[in-house]
């Protein structure tokens, strides 16, 4: 085999200095040959992502560090280089994906500017050629839609979208090395299959090495070459993937390949009464153009839905990226401004100001994609959970408000202990459950889930999914669950509707619509999901 293109020795990475010394990653070695896709699989925590941003020296110096190790790169060593000397490498012959597009993107730039920017950087064209190539790589990764909005903000943009913009960045310049850390975690099934066999391709065509981290084992085994596993800052198995797959040697190797969502909800009462309903949901945002804006058309993101939740069922909602499933779920909650009719256990809710709104508001709730994004990084744990019952008058006393966010915490199955501490204190499987515990501790009748565990690994998918039924049945909770990944909607809806463009295309009780899919796009999804997809570039798993 010809010699590494990427060359990691004994690599140890800690944060702080003597006693307040974290060791995050601990002799770690990773050889990666051209052309060659490495897995790098662990649950959050495990050092997977600290490895990589240390190739690009990424960490934040000096509070990360480096006790012993070296990284080559190409017959350069990049441990000894200077910033400007990594700053010629990065973004040109080592590009990197990174797993929150939203915080990785310019707010302020459209996202013709930011991609224009990595190809002026290091390519020395006009803005012709500049512009010309955006609009071959937004193509590339499946943004064709997208050419008539590369000067719109990246907000304007679905999660999905926005990674797949952040993709196309990371190949601008035809990267020799691509670091890919979960490139597909806000991706729907089928786009995250199209995404795959194009970076496959790309790997392939372009003689590109690939360094693929992610949660999503079944990615690993259809992308990767060789796979290394990491737990505790520390490679405990390495070898080729289909040997790895096929007879783990580690117990922790074993533990990962368990630990997919299974089972299914619980049996919901099918004669329960209804608890929201919403008739011909209708959300249009405008599209103005011209020195005075005027309206030019209407972007249909909701366009004429139904909605029917029972007490204790949950209602599934999939459709790919951009569909429209978060904005009916921020609809139907009254957070997006809509046309229709919601009632709230029969009370109609459309057209209440915000003062009627307000008291109602602890019976509806919401879990965000990213809890990250939805929490005060200057408030306490306690003080997140804290703010709803300060809003809706509950609890007359600190000491009352105090207990009630400790069971809130039990109930999640979080130490109460820890409730004064801050969100980046805690693992990414942990701010999701402190996510539900905010929503739970109002004691709601409605929880809309919107993707709670599309950025979690596995094994935190399995315990989330776990909580999430036990809590139904504890409490009688009614939800709606929004999500692309349908392994995950099938452990927990007792009924589904499948959205495409706004529309509605197929519902009906989740047994039937993903066992025994009707209409050619629900089938699609499904095979997506399920299924094996096979082309030239071998077996991709979506």
């Amino acid at each position: 085999m010809s010699e590494p293109l990427l060359h990691i020795q004994d690599l140890s990475v800690s944060f702080g200095r003597d006693e307040r010394e974290v060791r995050a990653v601990k002799n770690v070695s990773i050889d990666i040959h051209p052309g060659e896709t490495i897995g790098l699989v662990g649950e959050s925590g495990s050092g997977k992502s600290v490895t990589a941003l240390s190739v690009l020296k990424l960490l934040p110096y000096p509070v990360a560090w480096h006790p012993s190790g070296e990284i080559v790169f190409d017959g350069y060593d990049l441990m000894s280089g200077n910033e400007r000397e990594i700053r010629s490498v990065r973004g040109n012959n080592i590009s990197m994906i990174f797993q929150e597009p939203l915080n990785s993107l310019n707010p302020l730039h459209s996202i013709a500017r930011q991609i224009g920017e990595i190809i002026r950087l290091h390519q020395s064209i006009g803005d012709e050629k500049v512009e010309a190539r955006t609009r071959e790589l937004l193509g590339l990764v499946g943004l064709e839609d997208a050419v008539g909005r590369m000067h719109s903000l990246p907000h304007e943009f679905s999660g999905g979208q926005q990674q797949r913009i952040m993709i196309a960045m990371a190949l601008a310049n035809e990267p020799k090395l691509l670091i890919a850390d979960e490139p597909t975690t806000a991706l729907d099934v089928t786009v995250q299959a199209q995404v795959l066999k194009l970076m496959k391709s790309l790997t392939r065509n372009l003689d590109m090495a690939m360094l693929l981290i992610t949660h999503d084992l079944g990615i690993v085994e259809a992308l990767s070459d060789r796979t290394y596993v990491m737990n505790q800052g520390e490679v405990v198995e390495t070898g080729e993937t289909k040997k790895i797959y096929a007879s783990p040697e580690h117990a922790y190797t074993r533990h990962l390949l368990d630990s997919e969502p299974k089972g299914r909800p619980d049996p919901a009462d099918p004669d329960s009464k209804p608890l929201l309903t919403a008739d011909d949901i209708k959300v249009w945002f405008p599209i103005k153009k011209g020195v005075i804006r005027r309206t030019v058309g209407h972007v249909k993101a909701v366009d004429g839905i139904t909605v029917d939740l029972r007490e204790g069922h949950t209602l599934g909602v999939v459709g790919e990226s951009g569909s429209g499933k978060s904005t009916l779920g921020r609809a139907l909650l009254r957070l997006e401004k809509s046309d229709g009719d919601i009632r709230l256990d029969g009370r109609t809710i459309q057209g209440l100001g915000y003062k009627e709104l307000r008291p109602l508001r602890r019976d509806m709730q919401i879990v965000f994609q990213d809890p990250v994004g939805s929490m005060s990084p200057r408030m306490s744990v306690f003080q997140v959970i804290e703010e709803g019952l300060l809003v809706q008058e509950i609890g007359e006393t600190y000491d009352e408000r105090r207990a009630m966010v400790a069971d809130a915490l039990r109930e999640v199955d979080l130490d109460p202990d820890t409730m004064d501490r801050y969100p980046h204190e805690f693992s990414g499987g942990q701010r999701q459950r402190i996510a539900v515990a905010r929503a739970l501790v109002l004691r709601p009748r409605v929880i809309v889930l919107d993707e709670p565990t599309s950025a979690l690994d596995m094994s935190v998918q399995s315990q989330i999914v776990e909580l999430l039924r036990e809590l139904q049945v504890k409490h009688g909770l009614s939800y709606i669950f929004i999500s692309h990944d349908l392994k995950v909607v099938r452990a927990l809806s007792h009924d589904v509707i499948v959205i495409r463009d706004g529309v509605v295309v197929e519902h009906g009780p989740a047994e039937q619509v993903i066992d025994n899919p009707q209409e050619p796009y629900t089938k699609a999804l499904m095979a997506a999901a399920f299924e094996l997809i096979a082309d030239e570039t071998g077996v991709v798993r979506g």
